[in-house]
C-alpha cells in the first residue's frame, strides 16, 4: 500500500535486477520523447537508476517534453534524468537541437480529442514519428503504440496476437497504425532498430481502468457494463518492458510486442471485488457485449515474466489509494469506447 505519491513513485522507479543487467548493455544514451505524460516520468527515473545499479554512471537520461509543469522538471533533474524543454509540434523546430543518442523511446501521441480534430492526431501520431525516424535513424527506437490498431475480437478469443490482421476502428486507431507503419518502413529502408509496442492498459493508481471502475463503485455511480472486459497491466513492469525491449530490435524488420497483463479481466467481477473493498453493493448499467478490445501478450510474458503485480493486488492497491483521498489524475481511459470515437 502506499501512504503518497511519493511512495508509489518511489516504487514504480525500483528497478528489477533483470532490467539493471539488460540496461548495463546499453550503447549510447537514452533520449525519451514526449517524457512529460502519465509514463514518461516514471520511466525516466527507472532508467536512472537500473543505469546507476548497472555501473552505467556513464550513460545519459535525457527527458525530453515542453515541460509547462516546471515542478515536474526540477523533480527529474534532483533524480539524475536530464530535462530539455522542446516543442516537438512545433514546426520551427530543429530536431538536430536535440542530443544524439543510441536509444530513443518514442512516447508522444495525440488520442483524446481526435475524433473532432483528426488532423491533429495525424500529425502527431503519424507525421512527428518520420520526423524522428530520419533523426535518429542510427539508434534503437521503442515507439508506444496500442492494442486499438486490433479489431474487437470475441471474449473466446484470448486476444490478438502480433500476427494476426490490424483492423483499427477511428481516428485515432488509424493515426496509431499509421505511425507503427512509419517506424516500419525506417526499419526497412535505413535498418533502424524498432520496436512497436501495443499497449492497453496501463495502472498507476492515478489514472487507469481500475481507477475509472473504483472510482464509479466508491461514489455510486453506475459501472456501464457495454464493453465488459479487458487488459490491465502494472505501469512498473510496462516502463521495464519498454526499456527492455531496445536490446529487442533487429534489423531490417520492426519488432512488434502486446504490452498488457495475462487476464482477460471482467468488468463486472472488477466491480464486485472493489463493491467488496469499499464495503457497497455496485450499480451496473448495460449488458456485457461478446467482443472486447483485447490482446494475447504472451510474446511478451515468454521474452520478461510475468507482470510482478497480480491484478488482484492492484485491486487493493488501487481501493486503497482512493480510501485515503490519494489524487487521480482526472484523465479517464475511456476504455468503454467501442467506435473509435475519442
Amino acid at each position: 500500500m502506499f501512504t503518497d505519491e511519493a511512495a508509489l513513485e518511489e516504487r514504480l522507479a525500483t528497478p528489477s535486477p533483470a532490467l539493471v543487467a539488460d540496461l548495463a548493455r546499453l550503447e549510447g544514451d537514452l533520449l525519451v520523447l514526449g517524457a512529460g505524460g502519465k509514463m514518461g516520468p516514471s520511466l525516466c527515473r527507472l532508467a536512472r537508476r537500473a543505469l546507476d545499479a548497472g555501473g552505467r554512471s556513464d550513460v545519459t537520461v535525457y527527458a525530453v517534453s515542453r515541460w509547462s509543469d516546471k515542478a515536474a522538471a526540477a523533480e527529474l533533474e534532483a533524480d539524475g534524468v536530464r530535462t530539455v524543454a522542446f516543442d516537438l509540434m512545433d514546426p520551427a523546430a530543429d530536431l538536430g537541437a536535440l542530443p544524439d543518442a543510441g536509444n530513443v523511446i518514442f512516447m508522444v501521441g495525440a488520442k483524446f480529442g481526435s475524433a473532432g480534430a483528426p488532423s491533429h492526431a495525424w500529425a502527431v501520431n503519424a507525421a512527428m514519428p518520420d520526423r524522428v525516424a530520419r533523426r535518429w535513424s542510427t539508434s534503437r527506437i521503442a515507439a508506444f503504440s496500442t492494442g486499438n490498431v486490433y479489431p474487437l475480437v470475441p471474449l473466446s478469443s484470448g486476444g490478438c496476437t502480433e500476427s494476426d490482421p490490424v483492423g483499427p476502428v477511428g481516428e485515432y486507431a488509424m493515426s496509431c497504425l499509421g505511425r507503427e507503419r512509419i517506424f516500419d518502413h525506417a526499419a526497412l529502408t535505413r535498418g533502424t532498430k524498432v520496436t512497436n509496442i501495443r499497449l492497453n492498459y496501463a495502472v498507476d493508481l492515478r489514472y487507469g481502468v481500475l481507477a475509472d471502475i473504483a472510482s464509479r463503485v466508491q461514489s455510486g455511480e453506475p459501472v456501464d457494463l457495454t464493453t465488459g472486459h479487458a487488459n490491465v497491466v502494472w505501469q512498473g513492469y510496462a516502463n521495464e518492458v519498454a526499456l527492455h525491449s531496445l536490446l529487442h530490435a533487429t534489423d531490417g524488420e520492426a519488432f512488434t510486442l502486446n504490452l498488457t497483463g495475462p487476464e482477460t479481466a471482467s468488468v463486472r467481477r472488477l466491480a464486485q471485488w472493489f463493491g467488496e473493498e469499499f464495503d457497497r453493493e455496485p450499480v451496473y448499467i448495460g449488458a456485457e457485449s461478446p467482443t472486447a478490445l483485447l490482446s494475447d501478450a504472451s510474446r511478451c510474458h515468454a521474452l520478461f515474466g510475468y507482470p510482478e503485480v497480480a491484478l488482484r493486488t492492484l485491486v487493493e492497491w488501487q481501493a486503497d489509494w482512493l480510501r485515503r483521498g490519494l489524487p487521480l489524475s482526472g484523465k479517464p481511459t475511456k476504455f468503454q469506447v467501442r467506435d473509435g470515437r475519442f
